[in-house]
């Protein structure tokens, strides 16, 4: 009789052999991209050439043409809410930051209870994480910096502006490299664009990577190179000659980014994501929306965004109009990078990776904006057809009954008024009513005993090169 026994070991380790390579296939496909987030700082929504603009961006035009435009895309009014709310995923009001930016003087940043990206993706495989450029999320004591908020490596300035020639800021160098003072020399925003390129060029390729660019551009103040300053020598206005200088600049550090990343060649397999951190100053052009940086209109809180990755189907030019923004970023590479593990705060952003991909629409939500810095409170919510819009005093105090002038309260239908133009609050005062009761419910989520952003100026005198104890 035959002995079958070497021919059923033959066709086990077949079998063994062609599951094993096709489970190492499908995990290599699963592998987890490079992931860079690029933030512009106070971006105005018409100054990038794809939108129309009249200021050269190649590069941002050409992460357009490949990647996907992301076109209604939120932030909050201002630089530090919105990096705490990329940070998180969670709603910078919950936590203290939704009010204002960090000043220099200000004893306050995002609480170390809060979980970062960083952290996030710490637990995901991603030995290198950097962060390269404007912190701005609270530095007054060592706990708040990078380097103890999940990043491997940083390189920047804790602080939400300062000189792009010298570095220093309240008379001191606010420029670093990890946790030592940085004594390079050059305009911060190549500088920003160097290091950012050399954090890829020095990454393993067998190990993905997360790279954070922040830049401060085109932040006040207006200070740009001479050779730049020189292509816009028409533009009258002397500011925003300048302005116009400054957004180039950046454009051009982000062509060293998706250079390095080309050279590489892990162009394809990295999660690109660009935005603005909220609507560009007066200076800025935010056509066709209403308002500016600091103010709760769209103008305010919609931003040029921009994602790309080709090997995760997010590629070829299109555009995607479903309403995301900066607290959604937390979710979707959550499971861009399979991290299955939960979290112990409540998240308030969605995964839109599948929205980005073209795969799924967008769900119908609402998208709040707050901002109490400086002035009466502001608040809005918007459901992605209305827009319930609370300026000069909070949302806790409005009458719909119409017997206080103040707070203002308008509506606006911004599916077909995207120029917020038409107060429709007395026509539509059932639809008011009910975004208001969820509008407070928001502002009640506020916590107490937050600093002011004023708090501790007087008499300020910054740390000998911004090195915090």
């Amino acid at each position: 009789m035959m002995n079958t026994e070497p021919t059923r070991l033959v066709v086990v380790a077949v079998t063994f052999l062609f599951c094993f390579g096709h489970f190492a296939t499908e995990a290599d496909a699963q592998k987890s991209p490079n992931i860079v987030i690029i933030v512009a700082d106070d971006l105005g929504w018409k100054d990038v050439g794809y939108h129309g603009g009249d200021i050269a961006t190649p590069n941002l035009d050409r992460l357009a043409s490949e990647g996907v435009r992301l076109e209604n895309w939120h932030v909050a009014p201002l630089c530090s809410p919105t990096r705490a709310g990329l940070m998180t995923g969670r709603w910078p009001i919950r936590y203290g930051m939704g009010e204002s930016v960090i000043t220099p003087w200000r004893k306050w940043g995002l609480p170390t209870t809060e979980r970062t990206i960083a952290d996030l993706l710490a637990t995901a495989g991603y030995a290198r994480r950097g962060a390269v450029g404007k912190w701005h999320i609270g530095h007054y004591k060592t706990e708040l910096l990078p380097l103890n908020r999940g990043f491997t490596f940083f390189y920047g300035l804790y602080n939400g502006n300062f000189d792009y020639f010298t570095h220093k800021r309240e008379g001191q160098l606010d420029w670093h490299r990890n946790f030592e003072t940085a004594h390079d020399e050059g305009y911060a925003t190549d500088l920003i664009g160097r290091e950012a390129a050399k954090f890829i060029d020095d990454s393993p390729t067998d190990k993905p990577f997360f790279l954070y660019v922040p830049f401060n551009a085109p932040h006040t103040p207006f200070h740009a190179k001479k050779v730049d300053i020189a292509k816009y020598a028409k533009v009258k206005n002397e500011k925003r000659r300048i302005y116009s200088a400054m957004v180039d600049s950046m454009d051009q550090a982000i062509g060293k980014i998706l250079k390095a990343l080309e050279r590489k060649k892990i162009a394809d397999d990295t999660f690109v994501l660009f935005f603005s951190d909220n609507g560009g100053t007066s200076i800025g052009n935010n056509k066709p929306w209403r308002g500016n940086k600091g103010s709760v209109y769209e103008g305010g809180v919609r931003t040029p965004a921009l994602v790309r990755w080709p090997a995760g189907g997010i590629k070829g030019g299109g555009k995607v109009d479903g309403m995301m923004g900066m607290i959604d970023v937390y979710p979707t590479l959550k499971r861009l990078a399979g991290v299955k593990s939960k979290d112990r705060n409540r998240i308030d952003g969605i995964d839109v990776l599948d929205i980005m991909r073209g795969k799924k629409k967008a769900p119908k939500r609402d998208w709040f904006s707050y901002i109490a810095q400086g002035r009466p409170e502001q608040a809005a919510l918007c459901d992605g057809t209305w827009k319930l819009v609370v300026t000069k005093g909070s949302a806790l105090d409005v009458k719909l009954d119409g017997s206080s002038k103040t707070p203002q309260t308008e509506l606006f239908r911004l599916d077909r008024d995207p120029a917020e133009s038409k107060n429709l609050l007395k026509d539509h005062p059932d639809v008011a009513a009910t975004m208001l009761k969820r509008l407070q419910a928001f502002r009640r989520l506020k916590i107490d005993n937050i600093p002011d952003f004023r708090e501790g100026r007087k008499g300020f005198k910054a740390p000998k090169d911004w090195k915090i104890k």
